[in-house]
């Protein structure tokens, strides 16, 4: 296994939070899925499949709480992958507590870790359980807003083969309703005029060529994009010199419906032209 190019999603992550769509998901790529493998049989069971399937098999394992003590030798089994020149990337889902709960409620199945407490006692415990995997994750994606249709392309788009340059997402969103928690980055342009408040404007977003026209058009605009256009330069060398090949930036205004929408799209042209494989997501657009 010492020279395999087998590829290894490690896919986790708050229960609740989508990871039995991930895996589906990933085996609609043609990756070859295990779901809820005591984690200390990870080498093994990759070493067999590359046995069975050959060595440029992509496999997708759920890990999870399910396993429970076997949950702690995670970590141990992909730095044995890693010794033996396995890649592998961690897949994180999450989502709110909120979302989590009334997700758990509808399937109506108590938590692995809820015990005689709280279904949301459960949930936090499992939270803090991962914090550490969680952090160290190559993919977080937050689920809270996304339908299943919605996640399982994200996850396709983040597990195709990576770009030189790097991939990135580019979230439009709205303070009132939460920064995205997955978010690498946040930049806020509240700062810009409000289209809100041209009632021509108003009815319209921030894909309409006018709301567009009127954003760009601002004095502030331009040096604003030339300047975190720089900064991301910067930042996606450096992901890259540390092995992360994903960033996820966050752009948002006041409801997510019309700066934001014309910043990130404008900013996701600006990375495609540098050559970084970029998806634009606009979270809020539509919720008004």
């Amino acid at each position: 296994m010492a020279e395999a190019p087998t590829q290894v999603f490690v896919v986790t992550g708050m229960t609740g939070a989508g990871r039995s769509t991930a895996a589906k998901a990933l085996e609609d790529q043609g990756c070859f899925v295990i779901d809820n493998l005591p984690p200390q049989l990870l080498p093994d069971v990759v070493r067999l499949v590359c046995t069975e399937h050959g060595d440029e098999t992509q496999i997708a394992v759920v890990a999870d709480v399910r396993s429970r003590g076997f949950f702690n030798h995670l970590q141990g089994a992909m730095d044995e992958l890693a010794e033996r020149g396995v890649r592998y990337r961690v897949l994180f889902l999450e989502a709110s507590n909120d979302v989590l709960v009334r997700r758990q409620e509808a399937a109506r199945r108590p938590h692995p870790l809820q015990g005689n407490a709280r279904l949301l006692d459960g949930i936090l415990r499992e939270r803090e359980l991962l914090r550490d995997l969680r952090g160290a994750a190559d993919l977080l994606i937050d689920t809270s807003t996304l339908n299943v249709h919605q996640l399982a392309t994200k996850v396709a788009w983040l597990s195709a083969e990576q770009h030189p340059a790097g991939t990135a997402t580019v979230v439009s969103f709205g303070f009132k309703y939460g920064i995205p928690v997955d978010a690498d980055m946040v930049v806020d342009i509240r700062f810009l005029p409000n289209p809100h408040w041209d009632p021509v404007l108003r009815p319209k977003n921030g894909l309409d060529p006018d709301v567009r026209s009127y954003v760009l058009g601002q004095p502030a605009s331009g040096e604003f994009l030339s300047r975190l256009d720089a900064l991301l330069e910067t930042v996606s060398a450096g992901f890259l010199t540390e092995r992360k090949h994903y960033l996820n930036l966050a752009v948002g205004c006041t409801g997510g419906k019309h700066r934001s929408v014309v910043m990130a799209e404008a900013i996701g042209e600006r990375m495609r032209g540098r050559g970084v494989e970029t998806l634009v997501v606009h979270r809020d657009l539509g919720r008004e």
